[in-house]
């Protein structure tokens, strides 16, 4: 039986050692329809950072990282949703931008610090599924409202005369919409499936989260299937759009070579400056990790552990002090906004 070969896999890998979760009263079983059984330990042991001296450094530099970016992007969106004038395509995208960055850093970095300050890095079956499936959902999405922000720049650049046809709240939102539907749906269907793998191997996670990839692989039965819809995903998911982000500046770029005065060109090119800082932050570390981690293999597993938890936890940081800093309309907006703030305590 399966639960037999489980016990034995056990008694022969040194790395099944990790605690009481393998005794048998312990094990989650789960008949499925053809007959065969599914095999679910109570939870997973995420151990990404147990190597690394002076660990505690680096969990104080990411609740830094995490107050910086709640405070941050929450004064983005209420900015925005505040002020009328702001209610644009453009600054509607933003805030979807803001929304995806809070979610993301919110399911890794509070995990990561609890698991610093408890000592504990044990998350069950379920909530592991759960953080599985709203991280890769919100990465997903960051790399698509990047490229809808760069949609936004395409329009307003190439066809000034019919941008406000063409780029209405009302697209916006669809296009938005579209997104988080595809995103959410996608990642779902790739995290429910990984119901239909038995887990006996072990039960520790290389990783700084339940990490997909390293999750599948403790499985004991095929996964041919998730390996091939997170290698699909990949592409899809972070190529397609980068790809289509570096078409769309092509096309930007060769809209402002025709144009004849020097300072339009300057002004155009100026409302890009802060999303091309953006793409950079976040499609340049994931890329260079995923090329010499895979490809080149100099990049041993513990570091890359090290590098993909920055890699993902600084861009939302990052994304609204880029474009509060970039952006005149929020910077006069959020400076108003101070001032009035002040003008009131002083009055209390």
């Amino acid at each position: 039986s399966l639960l037999k070969e489980c016990f034995e896999l056990k008694s022969l890998s040194p790395e099944v050692s990790d605690s009481s979760l393998w005794s048998p009263a312990m094990f989650l079983l789960r008949t499925v329809s053809n007959g065969s059984i599914i095999i679910h330990p109570p939870g997973f042991y995420v151990v990404g950072f147990e190597v690394f001296p002076h660990i505690r450094f680096y969990f104080i530099f990411l609740a830094f990282v995490y107050v910086v970016t709640v405070f941050f992007n929450c004064l983005l969106i209420y900015v925005i949703v505040s002020n009328r004038c702001l209610h644009t395509p453009k600054f509607l995208a933003v805030v979807n931008l803001a929304v995806i960055d809070i979610v993301m850093n919110s399911t890794t970095i509070p995990s990561m610090i609890k698991t610093f300050l408890l000592k504990d890095n044990f998350f069950p079956f379920n909530i592991c599924l759960l953080q599985m499936f709203v991280y890769y959902s919100f990465i997903t999405l960051e790399s698509y409202a990047l490229a809808i922000l760069a949609y936004d720049r395409l329009i307003a650049i190439c066809f000034p005369l019919q941008q406000n046809s063409i780029n209405t709240l009302r697209s916006m939102s669809c296009i938005v919409a579209v997104t988080w539907s595809y995103s959410l749906g996608l990642v779902a269907f790739s995290t429910g499936i990984m119901t239909r793998l038995s887990f006996c191997k072990s039960v520790t996670v290389r990783s700084y989260f339940c990490d997909y990839a390293p999750t599948f692989r403790l499985a004991c039965n095929d996964y041919t299937l998730h390996w091939a819809v997170a290698s699909s995903g990949t592409v899809v998911n972070l190529v397609v759009p980068f790809a289509f982000i570096l078409l769309t500046y092509a096309a930007i770029l060769v809209t402002l070579f025709l144009m004849k005065s020097v300072n339009s060109r300057m002004k155009a090119l100026s409302t890009c400056v802060e999303h091309v800082i953006l793409v950079a932050i976040f499609y340049i570390p994931l890329f260079t990790i995923f090329l010499l981690g895979f490809y080149v293999r100099v990049i041993e597993a513990d570091q890359r552990v090290l590098s993909l938890s920055l890699a993902s936890c600084i861009p939302p940081c990052v994304n609204p002090i880029v474009y509060s800093l970039k952006t005149r309309e929020i910077k006069i907006r959020a400076v108003a906004l101070i001032r009035k703030n002040k003008i009131k305590v002083i009055k209390f």
